[in-house]
């Protein structure tokens, strides 16, 4: 094996010099590995570590917020939520089929090893255009490898997002989200408390695929990315399935003092991680450890991140116990350590000293860096476009082109290689609502999930963007009748050494955090991804949402389908005439620019609890969010989804009508509801001070918008249906 430099594991030469002064001395090549792999971007959060500090993490309902393997929260009746989402960026770019396999399998360890069981999959992807043949193949393997290893699992994958722009094109996203459900008096957490306990490692056999991989992921994607195959893990899903039931039979017997995913780092993160919340010191035999391949040295066995394992500190005397029941499962089970006193972590092979370094250099002791952002020129430009001088496009030529475009069109060609129902815990699953929602065996409520973010917005106004990020993700679970309750994230940037990237980084995180802290839904886990970019230039920022949310009767649930001739359609929220941002612009002017509406937070959250109200009333029979597309698509995508039409009348006495029709500015849904339960809409729209519209009724088989008596869009459903439902499975042919 070739040895690496310094510079080639992703160290600063200054950084080099601060391990030189930790150890007093050179660091030997299993040192120097152990280093470069826990201050990279990926482990250590040196370019992000202060502004994730802004994040609100507390509230009642937190039972364990960042610093764990998941975020936990809880549900009652002695039940929580653990949650959290990851990114596998740059693996998935370069094998997309093991590089979204495997991002599946690493975030559902971190549910499991939290004591929970899986209940949920979700997913938010971004790809470069579909006219690319690289990007259909991209797409293919990643959705390819999602379905096949959370199906084999049998894990149901409820919801997502997938979006198509330029920005990703070299540089795909595929980030993973899983929720799982614990009792609340078998949450596990990852700490080697007792000196003495030993260190056990389970699960699958070591081998060298993954070796630098965190160190990949902390770096720009180039054409010599391409020869960095070997950092990609590959999976085993059946394994993984085996891994979950023996871990979660540790916890029933209460056998486990603590309990750690092997991700990125591999066993050199996993131990020092475990180790340096008490402050505790490690002894570790490479020898010890079960391998696949002959001739690992040290350095490979600490750095390998081959999948479908686990770090254990079992109880005191329990490891035998342990090791039966991993057996029963056909999995290795071996002690490889044990935890000291000293605050050293030594790496032994056999009986001869491999390396040794301080736990708190390679954790607490990373760099941080507090860098300045400064405003690209790019934004003032674009915020200052005037709209007005576009001539208007015809409003049923618009409404046709933006059902066909990929980012509105149905994902059924993607989820339909998702098994949504094993578990059979699914009651809204993709495409029915804004969220997906879940049963709970056994009890009357329901939990909703869902992800969001618009990286066009955030790249307009990252401030403005990030907050509709976290308020869309609300307004999504709020649709189908759920409480938000908390949320995670996934931080998609570019590199951070650029002072515009920063700039970014820092104004989304400041939206985000300003949102989440008025809609009460703290920041419990997540991830920060760096370094998406290629010679072309940075992704658009990215930071996605994922969020959950609790059902107090499941049966109060909400969809997004019209149902019933002569229902009344509504608008919740005021009228907006913005267009800034819109998917609009951008397929029938081919323009990404203008001022993107400001968020009104007070008015969100208004909006928000009255959406609760009016679902656990039952007087709405659908409800869906006003997003991509505006108002337009919004109405459109609800009749596809009931096949049935509406009449809405325009009286509004506008200029243009796109501003209305396409505007993309939050805070607004549409429902429908019988005529007889208007009353009672009005009256509770008074009471939270809600804006609401009569816009219609429901009825016929044709979508029509007419203004004094003049019908100036008038569409098939069925015809609607087609152009929506085909789009990207057209491109895929």
């Amino acid at each position: 094996m070739k040895e690496m430099t310094y510079q080639e594991m992703g160290l600063l030469e200054e950084e080099y010099e601060q391990i030189v002064g930790i150890l007093g001395r050179q660091p030997n090549y299993l040192e120097l590995g152990m280093f470069s792999v826990m201050w990279s971007e990926h482990c250590g959060y040196k370019n992000s570590r202060p502004l994730l500090k802004k994040f609100p993490t507390e509230g009642p309902q937190v039972i364990q917020g960042p610093g764990e393997n998941a975020g936990v929260v809880d549900i009652g009746h002695g039940q929580a939520l653990v949650f959290k989402i990851e990114s596998h960026n740059h693996p998935s770019a370069i094998e997309p089929y093991q590089g979204a396999a495997t991002g599946v399998g690493g975030i559902v360890r971190d549910i499991f090893t939290m004591g929970a069981r899986p209940i949920a999959s979700l997913n938010s992807l971004r790809f470069g255009s579909l006219d690319d043949e690289r990007v259909k193949q991209l797409l293919a393997g990643v959705v390819a490898g999602i379905g096949d290893y959370g199906n084999c699992l049998g894990i149901p994958t409820v919801g997502g997002e997938v979006y198509f722009n330029q920005a990703y094109q070299g540089n795909p996203l595929v980030n993973a989200m899983c929720v799982g459900l614990v009792n609340t008096n078998e949450i596990a957490y990852a700490t080697a408390s007792e000196i003495g306990s030993p260190l056990m490692l389970v699960g699958a056999k070591t081998g060298r695929d993954g070796i630098h991989g965190a160190t990949f992921a902390s770096e720009e994607l180039s054409e010599a990315s391409a020869q960095k195959r070997p950092s990609v893990q590959v999976g085993d899903p059946f394994m993984e399935k085996l891994l979950i039931e023996a871990c979660l039979e540790l916890i029933k017997e209460d056998l486990v003092a603590g309990m750690q995913d092997l991700g990125a780092a591999g066993l050199t993160s996993s131990i020092a991680e475990a180790a340096s919340k008490k402050e505790r010191g490690v002894k570790v035999d490479v020898s010890r450890v079960p391998r696949r391949e002959q001739g690992m040295i040290p350095y490979e066995v600490m750095l390998s991140e081959s999948q479908e394992r686990m770090l254990i500190v079992p109880r005191e005397g329990k490891e035998g116990r342990i090791a039966e029941i991993f057996e029963k499962w056909g999995l290795d089970a071996t002690v490889i350590g044990e935890v000291t006193g000293d605050g050293w972590f030594k790496v032994y092979e056999g009986e001869v000293l491999a390396g040794e370094v301080p736990v708190a250099a390679l954790t607490e002791g990373c760099p941080v860096y507090a860098r300045e952002g400064l405003e690209p020129s790019y934004y003032k430009e674009c915020r200052d476009f005037d709209l007005d001088e576009l001539p208007e496009y015809d409003a049923g030529e618009a409404l046709a082109s933006l059902l066909a475009s990929p980012n509105i069109a149905s994902k059924r060609w993607v989820y339909s290689q998702y098994d949504h129902q094993v578990m059979i815990n699914s009651v809204l699953v993709p495409g029915e609502a804004d969220a997906a929602v879940l049963r709970i065996k056994g009890q009357q409520k329901g939990v909703a999930v869902t992800t969001d973010c618009n990286g066009r917005m955030v790249y307009l106004d990252p401030y403005q963007g990030g907050m509709m990020a976290v308020c869309e993700a609300a307004r999504n679970l709020a649709c189908v009748g759920a409480k938000p309750l908390a949320l995670t994230n996934c931080l998609n940037f570019g590199s951070p050494e650029n002072p515009h990237i920063y700039w970014q980084m820092q104004e989304a995180i400041r939206g985000m955090a300003k949102a989440a802290q008025k809609l009460g839904a703290p920041v419990v886990s997540g991830n920060v991804s760096l370094y998406n970019e290629t010679a072309a230039g940075a992704i658009f920022p990215t930071p996605v949402v994922g969020m959950v949310g609790l059902l107090k009767d499941i049966e109060h649930r909400c969809g997004m389908a019209l149902h019933d001739e002569g229902d009344m359609l509504v608008l919740l929220g005021p009228i907006r005439e913005e267009l800034g941002g819109s998917e609009y612009l951008q397929v029938c002017y081919g323009l990404e620019k203008g001022k993107v509406p400001e968020v009104d937070l007070e008015q969100e959250s208004r909006l928000i609890e009255m959406l609760i109200s009016l679902i656990e009333a039952r007087l709405l029979k659908s409800c869906h969010d006003i997003s991509e597309g505006g108002l337009a698509i919004a109405l459109a995508e609800s009749a596809i989804k009931g096949m049935i039409g509406f009449r809405v009348q325009w009286d509004w006495g506008v200029r243009r009508k796109d501003r209305i029709l396409f505007s993309e500015a939050s805070g607004r849904v549409v429902v429908s509801l019988d005529e007889k339960d208007l009353a009672s809409l009005s009256s509770l729209a008074t009471q939270y001070e809600i804006e609401f519209l009569e816009l219609g009724r429901v009825g016929s088989d044709r979508m029509i918008w007419e203004e004094d008596g003049i019908e100036f869009v008038n569409l098939a459903v069925q015809d609607a249906a087609r152009i929506w439902g085909e789009a990207i499975e057209c491109h895929m042919k």
